[in-house]
């Protein structure tokens, strides 16, 4: 059981934290707490999945996954990647999200490979 919460936190953690920070902290708090359910998990992903989308949550959460990879990077990809967050907006990340992706794969992050928040269509 512990061990299906843990999966499931690793593949929503960075698309919890895309939408709220605050949302995400309070679940890494509540996973210090043993007991926690799949289903309070559940609960909590999507709630936090309900709130409105910011610049700064989206920027903060792109940068936390670009760590993966920024000293691997060569300087093609570190200007692109930085160009592309500076043209972030709310309204698409779409550019960012799928050249995060590919480096990622590049890269052989399998961490990042399994978020959802990656997930490529």
């Amino acid at each position: 059981m512990r061990a299906q919460v843990e999966r499931r936190w690793r593949e929503e953690k960075y698309h919890v934290l895309y939408y709220s920070q605050k949302h995400y902290l309070a679940i890494r708090q509540a996973l210090k707490d043993t007991q926690i359910t799949i289903t309070q998990l559940e609960q909590m992903i999507i709630e936090a999945k309900h709130q409105v989308l910011t610049i700064g949550n989206m920027r903060n959460t792109y940068e936390h996954m670009w760590g993966y990879f920024k000293k691997k990077a060569n300087d093609s990809e570190k200007t692109h990647f930085h160009q592309l967050l500076r043209e972030l907006t709310v309204e698409d990340d779409s550019e960012l999200n799928r050249y995060t992706y590919e480096l990622a794969k590049k890269y052989e992050v399998t961490y990042l490979l399994h978020s959802t928040l990656l997930k490529v269509e």
